[in-house]
């Protein structure tokens, strides 16, 4: 018996009844096994793996994906990987390690035009949700609201089903994995999201999860609370980051680069909107969806070629009573409009006498100058503030505010008229009551470079110029910020605009687009970041950064700030402090430092310069010797007295590859 097999028997798992016939993952040495209500792992041993049909991981079951498994489904396949409300996933790569979701077509090279591959990856959990086609349901919260997830057909009654009471509920970890080419389902006429949430509680840890080439939406989230970080979203064929149902979590470090991938529809294969955020399903219903979301860059599909007049949507859309609170993000280059209040979806239980100016649904204005704790009072939970409890609830933040973002090169017409009319650039026009301020349109570039193709890319109707390299790292114009997001346990005081710190690509090397080119590769001379680490100071956490190309008789300068005091120090070591799992870094507990990355026994260098701005530190590689094939790793510490401690505020560690 090969190895995996012998690991079902041993563990005494009975595999379940297949949920479709002939539903199955194989790996690479013949290994077979359907749908299950036990325990499995999954081992890069058994690469490639291939998901065949809709395979559902049944209540009470956890799956263990380990690192570096890699799934290349069979395209014809329609592959699907469903982890059912009461079972849970823990999919957890690392930066060395990722684990890939991609199909058999897949030969290493990046394909514009290439999706609908294989299916995705759908997970369900027992959050609160508002969803109103189901006849049993309520508009008032209930654990006993559900609904059946988009685009599955399991013939077990209650598999697809999402939804309960349980906002804490824990559907697993999903780390340090990419979803590419994907997007078919089962269902003729139906189309899969890239990753599809069903009503997740925020004990579901999801973080460094990337999605390229789908052809319906990237991310989609139906209500419940998970909590999402450093996502990356890239070339989708709908909408790219999708709200429905009520969504009440947080989501901080993202990416989202619209375009196409491939030459059909809008929605089908050409990009619609970047974030699509709906309120709930019917939007008086409760939840409704209370979000909060800092520090993502939006990059558009630009204005359209020559060839047709249709560009990507909206880089924000609005609908169904829905209510965000952005901080810190960078919004450029957008089709059409950086910022549009839709008002509703347009669905028959959702129409303008439901949702719109006259009905009982606080429209837009309303929601911009209403206070973030005073919470729906349409049909509400049994204690609002347990229901809801993403938002900044201090004293002056609204429901729906846009605070210290950058806008760049939006230049459609109509690109900024709803912006203007709320009043999201209140320096120059100003709505009263509304809480939006430190937004600015700048005209030089908030990233530090974009290239795109020279080639249109054209599909139906529509046509835009891809993105062909980013380096998505913050210029000089997003480097520094007014204001940092609360430091509340999910929240890191990241004291930049966008997704990323200064000099710090965390997309390097894990993620497809890395590989293939698309953004930094990992290489000689990189330095990688790693995150984790920090603990915020008076200033925000403060961000290590390194320049320099570590060659013989050359300079490397090391960055740290900002420093509360004006003081601080970076410690610089040729070994880990952990060998095993060197980004994990090691507990230490000790003057406010909770987690070391370097070796303790490391040079430690003092750093200073003006109090709230930065430090550095310069080092010369000796001429002659070459550093070639080592690895270095860096952490940076600023005397601050306003942390837990009373000394230090704690900087992102960075991994140097030589």
């Amino acid at each position: 018996m090969n190895r995996l097999h012998l690991l079902i028997v041993g563990l005494g798992i009975t595999a379940a009844a297949s949920a479709q016939a002939g539903a199955s993952i194989t790996g690479a040495n013949g290994v077979n096994f359907t749908n299950f209500s036990g325990s499995i792992t999954l081992s890069p041993s058994d690469n490639p793996h291939s998901i065949n049909g809709d395979v559902y991981i049944q209540p009470g079951a956890t799956l263990t994906i380990l690192p570096g498994v890699r799934f290349e489904s069979a395209a014809g396949q329609n592959g699907t990987l469903a982890v059912c409300r009461g079972a849970q996933i823990y999919a957890e790569g690392t930066a060395d390690a990722p684990i890939v979701f991609t199909s058999d077509a897949d030969t290493g090279v990046y394909r514009q035009d290439a999706n609908n591959e294989w299916g995705n990856l759908t997970v369900m959990g027992a959050g609160y949700i508002s969803e109103d086609e189901i006849a049993t349901n309520t508009a008032t919260p209930s654990a006993t609201n559900y609904a059946d997830m988009e685009g599955l057909t399991p013939t077990l009654v209650g598999l697809n089903d999402y939804g309960g009471g349980n906002d804490n509920d824990d559907s697993g970890t999903i780390a340090y994995c990419t979803f590419q080419y994907g997007g078919i389902a089962s269902i003729p006429g139906k189309e899969l999201n890239g990753l599809s949430l069903g009503g997740i509680g925020r004990g579901t840890d999801i973080h460094h999860v990337e999605i390229l080439n789908n052809i319906d939406d990237g991310i989609e989230v139906w209500g419940g609370t998970v909590n999402l970080s450093y996502i990356s979203i890239w070339n989708i064929g709908d909408d790219s980051l999708d709200i429905d149902q009520g969504w009440r979590g947080k989501a901080q470090f993202g990416l989202i680069v619209q375009g196409a991938s491939n030459t059909g529809s809008q929605g089908s294969g050409f990009g619609d909107n970047a974030m699509e955020i709906d309120g709930a399903e019917r939007c008086d219903w409760q939840p409704v969806t209370t979000a909060a979301i800092h520090n993502f860059t939006v990059i558009g599909g630009g204005q359209s070629g020559p060839s047709t007049s249709g560009p990507t949507d909206n880089l924000v859309e609005f609908r169904d009573n829905a209510r965000v609170q952005f901080l810190n993000c960078i919004f450029m280059e957008g089709g059409k409009s950086v910022f549009l209040d839709k008002v509703t979806d347009g669905e028959v239980n959702n129409n303008t006498t439901v949702c719109g100016p006259g009905s009982a649904v606080p429209q837009m204005a309303a929601r911009m100058t209403a206070d973030a704790t005073s919470f729906y009072a349409n049909n509400p939970f049994p204690i609002p503030a347990v229901g809801y409890q993403a938002q900044d609830l201090r004293l002056g933040h609204k429901q729906v505010e846009l605070r210290g973002s950058v806008y760049y090169n939006n230049l459609s017409t109509t690109a900024y008229a709803d912006a203007v009319g709320f009043g999201i650039f209140p320096q120059s026009f100003a709505v009263a009551g509304t809480n939006h301020g430190n937004n600015s349109i700048e005209l030089s570039s908030p990233i530090t470079a974009l290239t795109r193709s020279a080639t249109e890319f054209v599909a139906s109707g529509h046509s835009y110029y891809p993105v062909t390299f980013l380096d998505p790292t913050p210029s000089a114009v997003a480097s520094t910020v007014a204001e940092v997001s609360p430091n509340d346990g999910f929240f890191r005081s990241a004291p930049y605009a966008g997704g990323f710190a200064p000099g710090n690509n965390w997309l390097i090397g894990w993620s497809r687009t890395s590989t293939y080119g698309l953004t930094t590769q990992r290489g000689a001379g990189v330095s990688e970041p790693i995150h984790g680490t920090e603990i915020g100071g008076a200033f925000g956490h403060p961000v290590l950064s390194t320049a320099g190309t570590w060659a013989p008789g050359t300079a490397v300068t090391q960055e740290l700030g900002p420093l509360p005091t004006g003081l601080g120090f970076i410690l610089f070591a040729t070994a880990p402090a952990n060998p095993v799992n060197p980004s994990a870094g090691v507990p230490v507990g000790l003057f406010g430092v909770n987690t070391l990355v370097p070796s303790a026994t490391g040079l430690l260098s003092l750093v200073a310069g003006a109090p709230g701005g930065n430090g550095a530190f310069t080092l010369t590689v000796p001429p002659g010797v070459s550093l070639s094939g080592q690895t270095f790793y860096s952490q940076g510490f600023a005397l601050d007295g306003s942390t837990a401690s009373g000394l230090f505020a704690v900087s992102n560690a960075q991994r140097h590859n030589l």
